[in-house]
């Protein structure tokens, strides 16, 4: 397929969205299926005008896949409720540590005793499969920074924090393959790969959200006219704490979500001070003049204002890269095993490790259980797939891997995408009807 052509075929989508964006806000399934479904029909599946070979692309795929989640990942934690709280958040750290656990090793062992592959490359398979993904997830995560809708909130987060708790098994993963060291015992990945990168991941990302929020406001106090450039800022902290993070072998993806956490909950709480402040002085104080709280929007800030062009950069990646998703794939690519490992990662592990994962939490059962279906999995997983192949994994191997994962993907795409429109409108039409909710769940959130 040659460059005029590729030229041809994005802009015509592109083209094609924006010309019928409402029509396709009103089908029921998502945006991503309809990528997909050109993707199949152009590449080798159908009229096979191009073929997108991720193995031999597999270093441009890593870089475009690490960008899109990172961007993603921002975007998640900009979106976070103001004020964080460990009650609000205590479900979500759950299904982001102790679900993802019992996910790798669900994958791991159907990999090992059933696909009959080695130990290394059944946990490096959980470990990609795991993560929910913060890219083809829109339609099921947090809308706006003032939505308090629980479901989309749990999901949002969960998915914000386990493309980074995923990491350790991937290095595990490949350290029983021989590719990483993991020390004697398995010492230096429990104390490096695990504690180390988790923490100091954290502790980055923490650090630079809130310096960016305290620069942002030193300079508009010093000079109200100096203007920020809030787009250059937000993709500025998110390379600049990677970048940190991938030096000190610290998870990069966990420093950006906090990152946008930190940034997003100082403006807020820097904005609600000075509205405070003004509104002790009422002959100064304008007579709109109210406190910053949710779901009010907050305009004056480099977060809010840097949203907007993080989400038009995620809706042009989910399109392109699913568009090579379905673009990789032949008809022979559909074999039993890919299938089947997708139907027990849908079915038996996301509500099994959801389910252990949110035991004593007090969540709702009609939550859990849309929690526990909609685990969608996507552009991350594609990103430790090849992250993996780029670290020297076999070629047999990863061809194997990157089938299984692939499949895994593209009916997730199209089964979480034609069933999330359907059971989210069923839920919030009915969610005040629930037993849940009638026994002191708290009033249906705003929708």
């Amino acid at each position: 397929m040659t460059n005029a052509l590729w030229f041809l075929l994005v802009g015509s989508l592109l083209l094609t969205r924006g010309l019928t964006a409402s029509l396709l806000k009103n089908l029921p399934v998502t945006p991503a299926i309809v990528y997909l479904a050109v993707g199949l029909l152009v590449g080798p599946t159908v009229f096979n005008f191009f073929h997108f070979n991720p193995l031999k692309e597999s270093a441009l795929l890593e870089v475009l896949t690490e960008v899109v989640v990172l961007v993603s990942l921002f975007s998640a934690g900009v979106k976070m409720p103001v004020p964080v709280s460990l009650t609000r958040w205590r479900a979500p750290i759950l299904l982001a540590s102790l679900s993802m656990v019992a996910s790798v090793a669900l994958i791991a062992a159907f990999a090992y005793y059933l696909l009959d592959l080695p130990l290394g490359a059944g946990i490096l398979l959980g470990a990609i499969l795991s993560p929910t993904d913060p890219v083809l997830a829109t339609d099921v995560q947090t809308r706006h920074p003032g939505d308090r809708d629980q479901l989309r909130f749990t999901l949002t987060c969960e998915a914000g924090m386990n493309d980074g708790s995923a990491f350790p098994f991937v290095m595990l993963g490949l350290g029983l393959l021989g590719l990483h060291e993991l020390g004697d015992s398995g010492l230096r990945w429990v104390l490096v790969d695990v504690l180390w990168a988790t923490a100091a991941g954290i502790a980055i990302g923490v650090a630079a959200g809130v310096a960016l929020a305290h620069a942002g406001r030193k300079l508009r106090q010093l000079a109200p006219a100096h203007a920020l450039m809030n787009d250059f800022l937000g993709l500025g902290l998110i390379g600049v704490v990677y970048g940190v993070s991938v030096l000190v072998n610290a998870w990069g993806f966990l420093a950006v979500f906090f990152a946008a956490v930190a940034l997003r909950q100082t403006e807020v709480k820097h904005l609600n001070a000075r509205l405070a402040s003004v509104a002790q002085e009422p002959e100064r104080a304008p007579a709109t003049a109210a406190p910053a709280t949710e779901p009010q929007t907050v305009t004056e800030t480099i977060s809010a204002q840097s949203l907007v062009f993080k989400e038009h950069l995620e809706r042009l990646s989910e399109m392109v890269l699913v568009l090579l998703i379905g673009g990789s794939l032949f008809l022979d690519s559909w074999s039993w095993r890919a299938v089947a490992l997708a139907f027990f990662v849908f079915a038996i592990v996301r509500p099994v490790s959801v389910l252990a994962g949110l035991t004593g939490t007090g969540t709702p059962w009609t939550l859990r259980n849309l929690v526990a279906w909609f685990g969608v999995r996507g552009i991350g997983s594609l990103y430790y797939l090849m992250y993996a192949i780029q670290h020297g994994l076999p070629e047999g191997l990863a061809l194997e891997l990157m089938q299984l994962t692939l499949i895994v993907v593209t009916l997730s795409i199209f089964v979480h995408g034609t069933s999330v429109k359907p059971l989210l409108g069923r839920f919030w039409r009915y969610r005040q009807y629930l037993p849940e909710w009638r026994k002191g769940a708290g009033p249906p959130p705003p929708g």
